[in-house]
């Protein structure tokens, strides 16, 4: 239930990996390299040329520098020259840079070294692809240095700076074959450590060359990135002149001799050969029938059904056809012992003829099964002797329950969700711990979510980016950073808790970034349209770079939004990352839960007011949020509860007492029976929750709100039958005898119901989620321990209150006796059948015993039961977070938000275990995924589904350490892996202590002049290090800062990707490559992308022969629900097979048992339909709801069957027997009571309750109910099982008697 938390911030440490990446808009640099070093030459004029000359071979169209701006951008001379030849070192230098341009060049050996200087900022973003960094060089090589420049250059504008004339403008001719083939190289490399191309950075997210020559030819603003004149590239040269079109050899992402990896060449054949990742398939069978398409199953229930009615109503048309003219041609009435073995000696018929004494007559005798046998000894000896010492079985039995509640003293609440729902050796528990312990726990998160409110008239949000909006949130973030919490005498701000990847400043995803966290910088960078232009311009722009050196991606800090239309957004999205700690390790934890308290509080008293008065919405979580609305949730419905019981023992108490006389009401009554049957279940529930607590188990604030009134409805109807029982004793009995009678007549059926109850709760503790495997555990334990007390105190307690009845003491207050004359008068009276007893008897059981009547009954709960099958298939499994809170809980709001605003998905890190990174292993190439590495490896398998991510749920290729790693330390990356004389390492070029950061430019010449790069080309083993060289570059790799002379520092963006404990063997434990999900807005889209993740991680383990396994926060909550229908259909079957081995041997009946059986199956099957109409989803809480629905519904089954197999006659007379006996009970002390308690719940506060415990064991009282009242005597009077009577022949005492007509 965590999970919305984590989906509301996709970037983990992503958006903290760079320092200053200004460098995105390198190509504007690169296009001003052959004027970025001083002029060799002075003021040299060059001759003037003509026209025809200045556009020839092997000559310039601008040489050397003549002026600077004011920013201190250099500006080349306008004036064309004969191209210059270099001497031999020089142009070995231009060769291992320019390997296109031999012979002369137009530039001089300093400008040669300031393009040199230049392009390493780009190299690290395009080496991992050759041909695209070659194309790359080969264009600005070809401007700057090649001998024929003036034939596709040419100089449009020039202005006048330091008293030269400059270059202002120029035409850059290419040809569209370059352009296409230059684009196409580079459209598909990635930028791992941002999860996106390398174009975002390098060329602004074009998706044309033309979009990416046109962002490289803007003249730059002053103190802005980019080119100090306009470049305008053209495709078509002036046919007056003889300039011709660039037209250098461009080389293919697939060239074999500069090949790319597949996921930077996905159109690389070999690439293409592969087939991509299967996507999760769903059940595909459908048959269309015109315009309607059903599922194939649900075709095949049809039919069967069709099939099925068709042959009933053919059987019923046949069999009551047949009846007829059987009686027909018989002239006398007889009594059928033929017909399946059953005699009817209750119901003789009035004209048969009397026969003398000496003929043998045939009587009904019960012959029960042994265990039958035993059991009605035992209850009847048992009876009469509770009945002679009442008050030792009370005694007795009280305290054994009284010693299970000592244990209450150890008890204790959970509730930690982690430890409620996710079940032990859970396969995410397990790697969320691998996770947490070698690499690093997610991070904590606060969010704020503020958005504008929907126009009424057209629904439509407004742009949240405005003026007053963004001064809104400055004022908001003000009041953040004043939060002190005090924890343990300290107070704690966010600074002390905030993550802070690369400095000091805490990575806060907030559109304020792009000022710098600073409300004077929003006036001086340009308002509302700086943050325009930063949306489109935040990898590229110094002033988009947030304060913590970092690009902020508009798509975190922005939601309700469509594409990359982020102007339009309707909401700012605010996330605070704070330091996690596994298991709260030095109290870090405690600072944080202390400051989301105080943040909280802060939102609710002054934010939230501040918001609203904006005619804003605001929305809010923090990580602590969801424990703390589980406790107040857990105590929210404590008076509905407490109603529900009240309204229970109002009912019981009605339903107990006899009142026939106002002058026998205050004896008749039975409030205080009514009363003790309540302090029995509570005593139950409470000696249950004592022996557990004894013995070390937890419990949880759900068991004490449901599991009393789950076995007070449970415990209510054995009190009810009890009662009832004895009351329809004889009353010329003794009190002895009827409470002897009353147990030898319900004891068997309240027996067999307690104990299937019993185990269908206990099934539930198969169930691996811990909350709900406890609960069942508590429940089975309860209901044991009320049956118990109900067959012995409660009995107990039956024969004081008879006895005070009989003694004419008043109900409540038995000191007080009224006198005998008093009731006299009613004493006489015959007792009449209640209206209940007299509708089933009248109304209830003759209409169910037409044969129209039953036939239709059959057809239709039997389409209900297929239907429901049928409906079984669009239950979807999850646990929606919003019904797990309280409705009135704030984070309501807040999961909504999420689901409408966010437009990103939650990270995915895939992890890789034992990695081996000796020279001997293949493991370097089957995980990485540039030049070299494997096709089918990791990272290009990952690309590959990220491709089709409506069912990978992969939204982009992975963020690669390795990847970034084997550039970094690479000999082209010149900028990046460097050491100085001494072997120790040397930074760039732009950081300490190479630059000074004080200082406006660094020294070539300084410090780091001598640096050189860790390796050269022949260092190297076909591009990768060896084992030693491995080992010891990687923790200067994970420690390199991130900056403009190399982006591919680890710190940051890798620092806990890595495990290093124990790496020096050869052998990393353990490391990951983060990507993210596309977004998640179901339940399902959980479980599916949970599921996708792992099939990925399967397939390419066993292809790769290596271990890997995918991992996300929200994975370990969402695990249940891969094979939560697997445990649904388990635990129910075996449910179902404890109530048939119960009722087989307590019956012996295994035709009785199975028709049992069968109509619990319809009534899960049923209840399981009603969840798909209301749509309930499938998770534990629901599936433990189904597993208790079998031992509820057994009461509305066995008291009616087992009364219908004591029964003489044949079938359809013994079912209206059974439901004139027991019908009553069912109705009045089974299904009442259940209705009333739970129709109270209805008005929880929590929607859990509404939707799991009221909506669906309402939907099971009224599925019961029909299923037991209806169904159940159809099917018995049609297919029941012989009755327990058999005919005994005796020898009549009577002179005369009556005797059927046919033989024994």
């Amino acid at each position: 239930m965590m999970m919305g938390k984590t989906m509301a911030f996709s970037h983990r440490k992503s958006l903290s990996s760079f320092r200053l990446l200004s460098l995105s808009i390198l190509f504007l640099q690169i296009s001003t390299s052959v004027s970025l070093s001083p002029s060799d030459n002075g003021d040299l004029q060059l001759p003037s040329t003509s026209s025809g000359e200045r556009h020839s071979e092997e000559y310039c169209a601008m040489y050397d520098i003549c002026g600077e701006r004011s920013d201190g951008k250099v500006l080349n001379c306008p004036y064309g020259s004969p191209s210059v030849r270099p001497d031999e070192l020089f142009s070995e230098r231009i060769q291992s840079l320019c390997p296109t341009i031999s012979g002369n060049v137009c530039c001089t050996e300093a400008q040669f070294e300031t393009l040199h200087a230049q392009v390493q900022q780009a190299i690290p973003f395009l080496v991992g692809c050759p041909a695209c960094l070659r194309n790359f060089l080969n264009l600005f090589c070809e401007m700057s240095c090649s001998p024929n420049q003036s034939l596709f250059i040419n100089v449009t504008s020039s202005s006048k700076g330091s008293g030269n004339l400059t270059v202002d403008g120029i035409d850059f001719f290419v040809t569209d074959t370059f352009g296409e083939g230059l684009y196409n190289s580079c459209k598909d490399v990635k930028f791992g450590t941002m999860n996106t191309r390398a174009l975002e950075f390098v060329g602004a997210g074009a998706r044309t060359f033309r979009e990416w020559f046109a962002f490289i030819g803007q003249q730059a603003d002053l103190g802005l990135p980019g080119s100090p004149y306009a470049i305008n590239f053209q495709s078509r040269p002036p046919e007056s002149s003889r300039m011709e079109l660039m037209n250098v050899s461009v080389y293919s992402c697939d060239d074999t001799s500069l090949g790319c990896s597949c996921g930077d060449c996905p159109a690389s054949p070999v690439c293409s050969d592969l087939e991509p990742p299967s996507p999760h398939e769903k059940d595909p069978c459908s048959i269309s029938i015109g315009s309607l398409k059903v599922k194939c199953i649900e075709f095949s229930l049809a039919i069967f059904y069709i099939v099925l009615v068709s042959a009933l109503f053919g059987w019923a048309l046949f069999r009551r056809t047949r009846e007829r003219r059987m009686s027909s041609s018989s002239m006398t009435p007889l009594l059928n012992y033929a017909d399946e073995a059953e005699i009817n000696n209750g119901h003789a018929l009035k004209d048969e003829m009397k026969v003398h004494e000496r003929v043998p007559q045939v009587t009904n005798e019960v012959q029960p099964s042994l265990l039958q046998g035993y059991m009605t000894s035992f209850f009847r000896k048992y009876g009469t002797w509770v009945a002679r010492h009442p008050s030792l079985v009370l005694c007795s039995s009280l305290a054994v329950v009284l010693i299970l509640c000592l244990g209450l003293i150890r008890f204790e609440v959970e509730t930690r969700p982690e430890k409620l729902w996710v079940g032990h050796g859970s396969r995410a528990a397990e790697e969320k711990h691998f996770f947490d312990s070698h690499l690093a726990p997610f991070y904590r998160i606060e969010q704020l979510i503020i958005a504008t409110t929907p126009d009424p008239d057209h629904g439509k949000s407004s742009s949240i980016v405005t003026e007053d909006n963004i001064r809104l949130l400055f004022d908001i973030q003000e009041k953040v950073n004043g939060i002190r919490a005090n924890y343990s005498g300290t107070l704690v701000s966010l600074t002390d808790i905030c993550l802070k990847p690369l400095g000091e400043d805490c990575a806060t995803q907030i559109v304020l970034q792009y000022f710098k966290m600073d409300p004077d910088n929003f006036d001086d960078y340009g308002g509302v349209a700086h943050a325009e232009y930063c949306f489109q311009h935040y990898t590229s722009s110094d002033t988009c770079m947030s304060a913590f050196k970092a690009p902020v991606d508009p798509s975190t800090v922005l939601g309700g939004f469509s594409g990359t239309n982020y102007s339009e957004a309707s909401a700012f999205v605010v996330t605070y990352p704070i330091n996690n700690a596994v298991d709260e390790v030095g109290n870090e934890n405690g600072k944080a839960v202390a400051w989301e308290k105080a943040f909280v509080q802060l939102v609710k008293e002054e934010l939230l007011p501040m918001v609203q008065s904006s005619n804003l919405s605001l929305a809010f979580s923090s990580e602590s949020s969801i424990e703390e609305e589980l406790k107040r949730e857990s105590t929210a419905d404590v008076v509905t509860i407490l109603i529900s019981y009240l309204v229970m023992f109002a009912y019981i108490s009605v339903t107990l007492g006899d009142v026939s006389h106002l002058s026998t009401f205050y004896i008749s009554t039975k409030v205080l029976l009514g009363l003790s049957g309540i302090v029995i279940v509570l005593l139950s529930v409470l000696g249950s929750v004592g022996f557990f607590s004894a013995i070390g188990v937890k419990s949880t604030l759900i068991i004490i709100e449901v599991i009393p009134f789950l076995v007070l409805a449970v415990g209510v109807d054995n009190m009810c039958i009890l009662v009832h029982a004895v009351k329809r004793q004889p009353q010329e009995l003794g009190l002895e005898g009827r409470i002897s009678n009353a147990l030898v007549e319900v004891g068997p059926s309240i027996t067999l119901a307690s104990l299937s109850e019993v185990l269908a709760f206990a099934v539930g503790g198969f169930i691996s989620m811990p909350a709900c495997r406890v609960f069942s555990m508590f429940a089975a334990l309860a209901v044991l321990l009320d049956f118990l007390l109900q067959v012995t105190a409660f009995v107990a307690l039956i024969v004081f209150d008879f006895l005070r009845a009989e003694d004419n003491r008043v109900d409540c207050f038995p000191c007080l006796k009224i006198p005998s004359s008093s009731v006299e008068s009613s004493e006489g009276d015959q007792k009449m059948p209640g209206l209940v007893e007299r509708y089933m008897e009248e109304v209830h059981a003759r209409a169910l015993g037409l044969w129209g009547v039953k036939v239709v009954v059959i057809a239709v709960f039997v389409g209900f039961a297929l239907a429901s099958v049928a409906l079984c298939t669009r239950i979807e499994p999850g646990l929606e977070q919003q019904i797990a809170l309280p409705r009135d809980s704030y984070l309501q709001g807040y999961f909504n938000n999420v689901s409408e605003y966010l437009r990103v998905g939650p990270p995915v890190y895939f992890v890789v275990k034992d990695y081996n990174y000796s020279s001997a292993s293949r493991h370097t190439n089957q995980l990485c995924s540039i030049s070299q590495c494997e096709s089918n490896s990791l990272l290009n398998e990952i690309s590959r589904a990220s491709s089709i991510a409506e069912s990978t749920y992969i939204a982009k290729p992975a963020a690669s350490w390795l990847d970034d790693f084997l550039v970094w330390l690479s000999p082209e990356a010149f900028g990046c892996c460097r050491k100085f004389l001494d072997g120790s390492y040397c930074p760039p070029d732009d950081q300490p202590p190479c630059c000074s950061p004080d200082e406006g430019s660094c020294d070539l010449e300084g410090i780091c002049k001598d640096c050189t790069t860790c390796f050269l080309r022949s260092d190297l083993d076909n591009g990768r290090p060896s084992t030693a060289q491995f080992r010891e570059k990687l923790p200067w790799f994970l420690n390199a800062l991130p900056s403009a002379d190399c982006a591919k520092g680890g710190h940051g963006a890798y620092t806990s990707s890595v495990d290093l404990n124990g790496y020096e063997s050869g052998v990393i434990r353990a490391s990951e490559f983060r990507t993210y999900h596309t977004p998640l807005r179901k339940q399902s889209d959980f479980v599916n992308s949970l599921q996708a993740a792992r099939e990925f991680s399967s397939r390419v383990s066993d292809s790769l022969k290596m271990q890997i396994f995918p991992y996300s926060v929200f994975y370990i909550f969402f695990e249940q629900y891969l094979n939560i229908w697997e445990t649904a259909v388990i635990d129910i079957a075996i449910a179902l097979g404890a109530v048939f081995v119960v009722c087989l041997v307590i019956t012996s009946s295994l035709w009785s048992s199975a028709i049992i059986v069968l109509v619990l199956a319809m009534i899960v099957v049923d209840l399981m339909g009603v969840m798909a109409i209301l749509g309930i989803q499938l998770n534990a809480v629901s599936v433990v709801n189904l597993i208790m629905s079998i031992g509820i519904a057994v009461e509305f089954c066995v008291h009616i069957s087992h009364a219908f197999s004591v029964s003489i006659g044949d079938r359809s007379q013994r079912a209206k027997e059974a439901l004139r006996t027991m019908g009553s009970s069912v109705f009045s002390g089974i299904t009442l009571t259940k209705l009333v308690g739970v129709v109270v719940l209805c008005f929880a506060k929590s929607e859990l309750f509404v939707v799991y415990y009221f909506q669906m064991y309402l939907a099971l009282v009224i599925i019961g109910f029909l299923h037991g009242l209806v169904f159940l005597p159809v099917v018995l009077s049609m297919f029941g099982p012989p009755s327990i009577f058999v005919p005994i022949e005796k020898e009549p005492e009577l002179e005369t008697s009556t005797l059927s007509h046919l033989p024994n």
